[in-house]
């Protein structure tokens, strides 16, 4: 397994979470990490990027403002703060690793490496 998500868990409406995901097993100067979600019966949605760069960084609309990618270069982890969560984000979500060639996208199929996913719900 060359990525591996955890953090999630159970939080009320309105509460935090932070994700990790351990890219230990690949070098973050030659990929970004994306964020994934999938809910039951709905389709994935790409949610965060983050580059090798602060200026690489994109958020979909459905969570800007309340999510934060970010990245600890020294342990190969790439962090998402979660804030404000909505019942809309229970999801299981999963990060993925693309070649930095890529550039700044959120395309699952330009993403080469997928870890196990973990589930966020969000419920009062």
């Amino acid at each position: 397994v060359q990525l591996q998500a955890s953090g999630g868990g159970l939080v009320q409406p309105g509460g935090s979470l932070r994700l990790s995901c351990d890219a230990s097993k690949l070098s973050l100067d030659h990929y970004g990490i994306g964020w994934f979600r999938q809910a039951p019966g709905k389709e994935r949605e790409g949610i965060s990027y983050r580059g090798d760069r602060d200026t690489k960084i994109y958020y979909a609309e459905s969570v800007k403002g309340r999510f934060t990618v970010s990245r600890d270069a020294a342990k190969n982890i790439v962090y998402l703060q979660m804030n404000r969560l909505k019942p809309d984000d229970t999801a299981a979500y999963y990060c993925a690793a693309a070649p930095l060639v890529a550039g700044v996208t959120l395309e699952p199929n330009m993403y080469l490496f997928w870890g196990v996913g973990t589930q966020v719900t969000v419920s009062s």
